[in-house]
């Protein structure tokens, strides 16, 4: 960690300022769900189904895997603000070409490079390494997520409106236009923090085995990995639930849609508030048990014949509080092993996540037909969960074998 005086908004001589960490994750989140209410319109213009461009978020979700794996470690070697200010800039580049689309394929195609943005979610929470310790990391962590949280909120409720009376391309515009202000705020707000920048590859590359050797990062990567895996397979199999069971119209879509992010702001400031005193270990227990209620509790409304729109999408609230309360504890956890090597263990952990969430998010639109209900979506999100649990009761014993040893 370095000492870095404290942060005065638009100075770089300053750390970073927390706007400019929580502008970072929001609109990487945002790029990925504001046109999701979109796609039975975009799929009528395009001449083909929403379930084939709905692989449009496992397509982003897949190049954003990579795109982590290997900025982590660039900003560690080249410095968080010079990768960030080509990231965003590559961003809204390629958010001005999508308006232009006229096929499905073209769309794909430039989805796939649009998710280079998921960079700066990996260097914002690599930025709060660098200038954390380990007992405020999760806390501050949590602050910038749960700012994170109020843009997939409200994100489907805006791009449904604006789909309604601007058309899909719109949602594209308003990408371009908070990448040019993206830019300009990292541009003077964003100073250099990483303590290893200009590392050559090869000497930076040397510290790694430290990394990849430790059982407990692995098992937070995966704890976090798994029971992040519901949400993920939620953003891929609830637009096809609200649209095609629930017979939901794109705006009711876009509002229901963000039920999980209003219980993920909560969890958020939850850990922002307690992590210290609770303990990163704890909250990530709390938060994986909260995940597996909401679930049971909807499989179980389903069973009984009583499901509908308000009871799957508001029951979800539960999946993002509980997600709320493990992912910026997980990360914290993950971060704290080499805080050296803060990027390449963020990187490595968000691909890890993404890579499994696309890979969820793709399973949810096979398992899902329209006769099929929603309690396929609600097991694949279940299993998942419950597959984190185990990892996590992995990771405590690890922790206590190394504590006694």
């Amino acid at each position: 960690m370095i000492e870095s005086p404290k942060a005065q908004f638009l100075n770089r001589q300053t750390q970073p300022h927390m706007a400019t960490l929580i502008l970072m994750v929001s609109i990487s989140a945002l790029a990925m769900n504001i046109f999701l209410p979109s796609l039975p319109r975009m799929a009528d213009e395009f001449g083909t189904s929403a379930a084939i461009l709905g692989l449009s978020v496992s397509v982003y979700l897949a190049v954003s895997a990579l795109v982590q794996l290997f900025s982590g470690p660039l900003s560690d070697m080249q410095g968080r603000r010079q990768v960030t200010l080509w990231s965003i800039a590559l961003f809204t580049a390629v958010s001005i070409a999508i308006t232009f689309c006229q096929s499905t394929e073209s769309f794909l195609i430039l989805r796939a490079i649009q998710s280079v943005i998921a960079s700066v979610f990996v260097i914002s929470r690599a930025i709060v390494r660098d200038t954390t310790d380990t007992a405020s990391s999760g806390s501050r962590i949590a602050y910038i997520m749960m700012g994170m949280a109020l843009v997939p909120m409200f994100g489907p409720a805006l791009g449904g409106v604006i789909d309604a009376y601007f058309g899909w391309r719109a949602n594209f515009w308003i990408l371009s236009l908070l990448g040019v202000a993206l830019w300009l705020n990292c541009f003077f707000d964003l100073g250099e923090t990483a303590p290893t920048a200009d590392v050559k590859f090869r000497a930076h590359f040397a510290l790694y085995p430290d990394l990849l050797r430790s059982k407990r990062f692995w098992g937070y990567c995966f704890t976090s990995a798994l029971g992040s895996g519901a949400f993920f397979a939620y953003l891929g199999g609830a637009p096809f639930v609200g649209s095609e069971i629930f017979r939901l119209s794109p705006e009711a879509l876009g509002l229901f849609f963000g039920a999980p992010a209003a219980g993920y702001f909560l969890g958020n400031f939850f850990s922002g508030r307690f992590s210290s005193q609770i303990g990163l270990d704890a909250m990530i227990f709390w938060g994986l048990a909260l995940n597996l209620f909401g679930l049971t509790a909807s499989l179980a409304v389903f069973y009984n014949g009583m499901g509908s729109a308000i009871s799957f999408f508001g029951l979800m609230t539960f999946v993002g509080f509980g997600n709320g309360l493990s992912i910026p504890n997980a990360t914290a956890g993950m971060l704290a092993i080499r805080p050296d090597l803060a990027g390449a263990a963020s990187g490595l952990g968000s691909a890890i996540m993404i890579a499994g969430g696309a890979a969820l998010s793709a399973l949810a639109g096979a398992v899902l037909t329209p006769t099929s209900g929603a309690t396929p979506l609600l097991w694949l999100m279940w299993s998942s969960v419950a597959a984190g649990v185990i990892c996590m009761i992995y990771v405590k014993k690890r922790h206590r074998s190394i504590q006694t040893s």
